[in-house]
């Protein structure tokens, strides 16, 4: 039971990490400033929450003595969720300084949550309830 409050108190860390980070990205975007490490260390912090929140819910999974419905495509939408970050991380990390900029962060920060959501709403849960 403990890896299940631990999860989804996770959550909500997550939650204003990637509503920060999408934040910023349009700000920077809109204002067209160049290019700063403060979306990245932004989109690392989202990107750690996810990955400790992802953790837990194997935790939580492997505590279990039954099967909710709906685990299935929670478990697959939080592993492409997870997977998207990582990918992207890992190209703008490759990139040279010059060729770096908000839209990727964005964009992926955007599809995680909406990922995450579709998960969430898949256990039929709320995703701030």
């Amino acid at each position: 039971m403990f890896f299940f409050h631990l999860h989804s108190g996770l959550r909500y860390l997550y939650l204003l990490a990637a509503v920060a980070t999408i934040g910023y990205a349009v700000y920077g975007l809109a204002a067209r400033r160049p290019y700063d490490a403060v979306v990245r260390k932004l989109f690392v912090a989202m990107m750690l929450l996810l990955d400790a929140t992802a953790f837990m819910g194997v935790a939580t999974a492997f505590g279990r003595r039954y099967l909710s419905p709906g685990l299935g495509g929670h478990v697959a939408s939080m592993i492409f969720a997870v997977v998207v970050v990582h990918v992207v991380s890992a190209v703008m990390r490759r990139r040279p300084p010059a060729r770096r900029g908000y839209a990727p962060y964005l964009v992926a920060a955007v599809v995680a949550l909406t990922l995450v959501w579709v998960g969430v709403a898949s256990l039929g849960a709320s995703l701030v309830g």
